[in-house]
C-alpha cells in the first residue's frame, strides 16, 4: 500500500491534481480520502451561529477518527468514512464504505499538518498556486458548490481563510517531499508524479 497526502491552500488546484492521479492508475486501485469529511459536527451550534465557525483552523477537524481510520487502511481493514454538509455544517447519517487500496490519496488543506497523520504516509505532496488564482477559484466553488454569494465568499476570505493559511497552510510546505507550483495546471509535474506512482504499483 502506497499512501499519498496532498495539501494546499483553498482553491490550490488539489481536487485537479487527484483527479489526473486517478485517472492515471488502474481502475479499482485507489482510494481517495477527502479530508473535509472530517470536520467536527457543529450540530450543537446553534444555525445563525455557524457561519462564525472558522473552518479554517487544525481545531475544525476530528483528527482522532482521520488517524485511526487512515491505520485501519494501512492494517489492510475497510473503514467506514463520514459524511459531511457544508450547507448544515454538520455531519451527515450516511457513511462511505472504503476497501483498502493499493494507492490511498489524503486530500485536504491541512492533509500535512497533524504529526501522527504525517507519519502514515509514504509521499507527501504541496499543491501551491498564487493567492489571485486560488481566490478566484474559491468564489467559483463557493457560489456554485455552496450557495453563498460572493461578497460572503470574499468577506470571509478576507477575514479568516487569508490569515489561516499563512499561520497554519503555509508553512506545511516544509514536511512536503513534492512542492507542484502552478497547482493543478503543472501538467509536467503530475505527470512526474503520476509516473513515480505507476512505478510503485510494478
Amino acid at each position: 500500500m502506497y499512501i499519498i497526502g496532498i495539501a494546499g491552500g483553498t482553491g490550490s488546484g488539489k481536487t485537479t491534481v487527484v483527479k489526473e492521479i486517478v485517472n492515471s492508475l488502474p481502475e479499482g486501485s485507489v482510494a481517495v480520502i477527502p479530508q473535509d469529511s472530517y470536520y467536527k459536527d457543529s450540530s450543537n451550534v446553534p444555525v445563525e451561529e455557524r457561519q462564525f465557525i472558522n473552518f479554517d483552523h487544525p481545531d475544525a477537524f476530528d483528527w482522532d477518527l482521520l488517524v485511526e481510520q487512515i491505520t485501519m487502511l494501512r492494517e489492510g481493514k475497510a473503514i467506514e468514512q463520514p459524511t459531511y454538509s457544508y450547507i448544515t455544517c454538520t455531519r451527515q447519517p450516511e457513511v462511505v464504505h472504503v476497501e483498502p487500496k493499493d494507492v490511498i490519496i489524503i486530500e485536504g488543506i491541512m492533509a500535512l499538518v497533524n504529526p501522527q497523520l504525517r507519519e502514515l504516509m509514504d509521499l507527501k505532496v504541496f499543491v501551491d498556486a498564487d493567492a489571485d488564482d486560488r481566490l478566484i477559484r474559491l468564489i467559483r466553488r463557493d457560489v456554485i458548490e455552496r450557495g453563498r454569494t460572493p461578497e460572503t465568499v470574499i468577506s470571509r476570505y478576507e477575514r479568516i481563510v487569508k490569515e489561516m493559511h499563512w499561520e497554519f497552510i503555509e508553512p506545511t510546505k516544509k514536511f512536503a517531499d513534492i512542492i507542484m507550483p502552478q497547482g493543478g495546471h503543472n501538467t509536467k509535474a503530475i505527470k512526474a508524479l503520476q509516473m513515480s506512482i505507476g512505478y510503485f504499483l510494478k
